[in-house]
């Protein structure tokens, strides 16, 4: 178990992030709570996690599915109360699993009560915590774009003004250069701290400087002022961590976020390799195939950018990400070796690894008509590549591909009805996969993807070279193969990696025969690589 009274406990730990809405339904209502999370905390600490990153569980309309929150201090009454908030962070700790919270410091709902009051007149006091600009009906202050499509402007006839909105119509931006909002930020984080919340995951934190009459949304010339601020005043125990999303970030920014100094964030959570199977200056929803060498490149710029100089996160996929079996991997008959692969890839890298809830699993992505999809993004962009004249089923493709929803299916327990998630109808489709790919088979299977998971994050605990090894990629232009090595002066570790379904040409560096071999996912290694073969050997190292 990790000592967390010590700063920096969180470079050898491994995280993993509950969707609670999919989790486990503990009351047949057919949405996931938190007295469900409890009941599985058994069979996280058997998975060797070290912190549950919670997405948010506060009040909430559910516009966004919690990301647009109504009260800070309140928990969504499908999910419980506080009472089992409390509950849940207890016994998560006596099993050495901290409680990571979901902040969403950018925005609030339109439902919460500074934005009720700010709706009252231009002289409330509330009504400076959001963005505002006078104008007249049909002319916004300027062109932008909301990021879940339409004007980031909403006309209020009452005020005869437009709010600025990021995202959806329901989530307001909050106004960061009042110091009174700030305050009451810090002040809500310090309630969570003193309730044995352990740390907090900063939803997009890269845009609360934006300034919007400049058309910035994200990396403000105010932004690190502000986060060295909140880290002050609102971050004081040094044991806390802190992660900062920001899909802004290149590797000098990330260095600012996670200056080992302290004066930010713990770590940032960014995601630039998401876009290796993007064509060039491509966006989420333009597909291309995924090009290893791009892949590579961008892992290995991070790797040495921030050796000694900051710290990152590692991730495949998360709740805004689609299933990386499915994307990277082998749906079919390569499904359990791709995702042991894909874990073995990832694991062997310096930062901190997250999970997403299921991930472990191998849970592949779903497909459903446009109809049962829940998520507003989803669906906005549907509405407006149809009406632009895109055929429907090519949208829907691309939605099957990288939908956000395809995370945000129900968790597979079990072969039983609903994958055990829940007695009652589920708020979301469950995989019609389940009776194959659960929990259940996969605990009763040693061979399984879980038990690979397990072993890599016991390995990242046993081994200094996961957390403190130097980067070295190696062969960076094959299009098959992803192998690194990683080397301090005690030991070195290689990873080797065959990203296709087709056998691939592959010798040993020199000076490996007769190494450990910590993993592998086809047992033990030989001349060439299998398909979706991966492994890791390492070798101690004679002064």
């Amino acid at each position: 178990m990790l000592d967390k009274t010590k700063r920096g406990w969180w470079q050898s730990a491994v995280f993993y992030q509950i969707y609670p809405k999919s989790f486990q339904d503990s009351d047949g209502d057919g949405i996931g709570d938190l007295p469900g999370i409890l009941s599985r905390l058994d069979y996280l600490e058997k998975l060797g996690v070290d912190g549950i990153w919670l997405s948010p569980v506060y009040a909430s309309p559910q516009a966004d599915n919690g990301y647009d929150i109504s009260d800070y201090r309140a928990i969504w009454e499908p999910f419980g109360t506080m009472e089992d908030m409390d509950r849940l962070i207890a016994e998560a700790k006596k099993r050495g699993i901290s409680i990571i919270m979901d902040l969403v410091l950018n925005h609030t709902s339109d439902q919460h009560r500074w934005f009720r009051e700010a709706l009252k007149g231009r002289d409330n006091p509330w009504h400076d915590y959001y963005i505002w600009r006078d104008g007249v009906p049909g002319t916004p202050p300027n062109d932008m774009r909301a990021n879940f499509g339409g004007s980031a402007w909403e006309w209020v006839e009452e005020l005869g003004q437009y709010y600025f909105h990021q995202f959806a119509v329901q989530q307001p931006d909050l106004n960061w250069a009042n110091p009174r909002l700030r305050r009451e930020l810090y002040d809500m984080i310090r309630f969570w701290v003193s309730r044995g919340v352990e740390g907090f995951r900063l939803d997009v934190i890269d845009s609360v400087g934006k300034e919007p009459d400049r058309q910035i949304t994200s990396r403000g010339p105010r932004l690190h002022e502000y986060i060295r601020e909140l880290s002050r005043e609102a971050f004081k125990e040094e044991s806390l961590v802190t992660v900062g999303e920001a899909w802004s970030a290149d590797v000098e920014e990330a260095k600012q976020y996670s200056d080992p100094t302290g004066r930010e964030l713990s770590m940032v959570f960014q995601f630039e390799h998401n876009f290796a199977d993007c064509p060039p200056g491509g966006k989420k929803w333009d597909l291309a195939p995924l090009s290893l060498p791009k892949l590579k490149s961008c892992l290995a710029r991070w790797q040495t950018g921030l050796f000694r100089q900051g710290w990152n996160s590692l991730f495949w996929d998360n709740h805004d990400l689609p299933r990386i079996v499915s994307r990277w991997g082998d749906e079919g008959e390569y499904r359990v070796r791709s995702a042991k692969l894909l874990a073995i890839a990832l694991y062997g890298l310096q930062g901190t690894p997250y999970i997403f809830q299921g991930e472990e699993l191998g849970m592949t992505n779903i497909r459903l008509p446009i109809e049962a999809y829940e998520d507003i993004e989803t669906r906005n962009l549907y509405a407006e590549r149809v009406a632009a004249g895109e055929r429907p089923e090519d949208v829907l493709a691309v939605i099957h591909a990288r939908s956000r929803d395809n995370a945000r299916t129900p968790m597979q327990w079990s072969e039983e009805k609903n994958a055990g998630f829940t007695a009652g109808i589920p708020w979301f489709p469950v995989n019609p996969n389940y009776p194959e790919i659960n929990a259940r088979a996969a605990l009763a299977d040693p061979d399984s993807v879980f038990y690979t998971y397990q072993k890599l994050i016991a390995l990242r605990k046993r081994f200094p070279v996961f957390r403190d090894g130097a980067f070295t990629l190696l062969d960076p232009e094959n299009e098959q193969v992803f192998a690194y090595l990683r080397e301090t002066g005690a030991e070195r570790l290689l990873t080797v990696c065959n990203f296709s379904a087709a056998v691939a040409a592959w010798e040993m560096p020199e000076g490996f025969a007769g190494a450990e071999l910590l993993i592998s996912n086809c047992g033990a290694p030989g001349p060439g690589l299998r398909p979706y073969e991966a492994y890791m050997l390492r070798q101690e190292l004679r002064p």
